[in-house]
């Protein structure tokens, strides 16, 4: 019986049952065909081009298998990226949408039996977070793409510097304030006395520093009281301020101000030595542990040609030669042999030559001989992350 002719009834109901998806019970993956019912699978699996593919599959399954689910894995994985991000979002609602697309690799020609067995997979793999729930597996993708991790990291340091300068000027404001209640707490204050006179015919004596007033009736007397002794012979207790002498003025003009004071502060942190979250210098033979660019460079080691915005760098295969750029997270420094030259990447001796005298498994650690600088000859002990051996 031949095809329907162009928009006939039977042409119409053929493209009508032919959209959307179907039952999957009735899909070629070999040949990637869809059929609308058993008749039809039953016809194709006898046809001739389906027993070629079957010949083909047959020479090499294994690889057949690999292909499509490295495929799956791969599109899946992407939609993930794409349409939820990093969100923690439930396996079966991320599979639905998968498979709304009609010409996707079907789960059944892939290693893994059911959805369950691929989420476990992923887990075990580290491509994605998995837990387990009584609604069921939720999976949360993990972005390890260098170039976010670089924007990740560049964000939380520029935060951390606004939380710095923050605190920093709290501080500094704290310091001011204390400063001025002790200025306040330091000046004298006026102390007053009882005026006590015993006779009334005797003079009242008031001392004002520079001129004396006489109260009182003008009979020869003595000065009131031991108290009034007391306050003529003291000089007075409430003091003039002097004015301002040249010293004074020059201690004040001396004051530093705010910006100095945070400057200076800078400077003796630079003067201090101290670890830095950054390592990769140049010359240096690093280990690439990053899985993400296959197998191919997994464990291999290179050398670092130029370095990039601190976290950055070139990197040249020794074996290969292929130049990559990779973030300081998916590298690792390379220990030497025992008399071989190496760098020192971090703390007090950072950018320091030094010859490997030995290593100590137990605490991680290396004994290091200086090869440069004013303190050439000496040892120092340093850990395995801040060292590498040179190019």
């Amino acid at each position: 019986m031949g095809k329907a002719e162009f928009l006939t009834p039977k042409s119409i109901s053929n493209r009508i049952k032919a959209k959307g998806l179907q039952k999957l019970r009735w899909y070629c993956q070999m040949c990637q065909k869809q059929c609308r019912d058993e008749n039809g699978f039953k016809c194709h699996c006898m046809s001739e081009s389906h027993q070629r593919q079957l010949l083909l599959a047959s020479e090499n399954p294994t690889k057949f298998m690999d292909y499509f689910s490295d495929e799956f894995k791969r599109d899946f994985l992407e939609l993930l990226r794409r349409r939820f991000g990093t969100k923690r979002v439930h396996n079966n609602i991320v599979y639905n949408e998968y498979i709304s697309y009609r010409e996707h690799v079907h789960m059944n020609s892939t290693q893994w039996e059911t959805l369950t067995d691929f989420t476990k997979w992923l887990g075990r793999e580290g491509l994605c977070k998995v837990d387990e729930t009584p609604k069921g597996w939720y999976i949360q993708y993990i972005d390890r793409d260098p170039e976010t991790i670089r924007r990740q990291e560049e964000l939380a340091r520029k935060k951390k510097q606004e939380m710095d300068d923050v605190e920093r000027s709290a501080k500094f404001i704290e310091e001011q304030v204390r400063r001025g209640r002790d200025g306040k707490e330091t000046e004298e204050t006026p102390v007053f006395t009882e005026l006590k006179r015993e006779s009334e015919e005797e003079k009242v004596v008031f001392n004002l520093g520079a001129s004396a007033c006489v109260a009182g009736p003008s009979k020869p007397s003595s000065v009131l009281g031991p108290s009034a002794l007391k306050a003529a012979a003291a000089p007075p207790s409430v003091k003039r301020k002097d004015p301002p002498s040249s010293s004074d003025s020059k201690s004040e003009k001396k004051k530093k101000s705010a910006l100095e004071e945070i400057i200076e502060m800078e400077e003796r942190k630079k003067k201090q030595p101290s670890r830095t979250d950054y390592w990769l210098q140049p010359d240096i033979v690093v280990k690439v542990i990053t899985k993400k660019l296959g197998e191919k460079y997994h464990k291999k080691k290179a050398v670092v040609t130029e370095v990039r915005d601190r976290y950055g760098a070139v990197v040249k295969l020794i074996d290969s030669g292929d130049k990559l750029k990779l973030d300081q997270n998916h590298l690792e420094t390379v220990i030497p042999a025992p008399g071989k030259r190496v760098l020192i990447l971090n703390g007090p001796y950072r950018d320091t030559e030094a010859l490997l005298e030995g290593i100590d498994e137990k605490n991680f650690s290396a004994t290091l001989t200086l090869d440069a600088g004013h303190l050439k000859g000496k040892r120092v002990t340093v850990a395995y992350e801040d060292f590498s051996k040179l190019a």
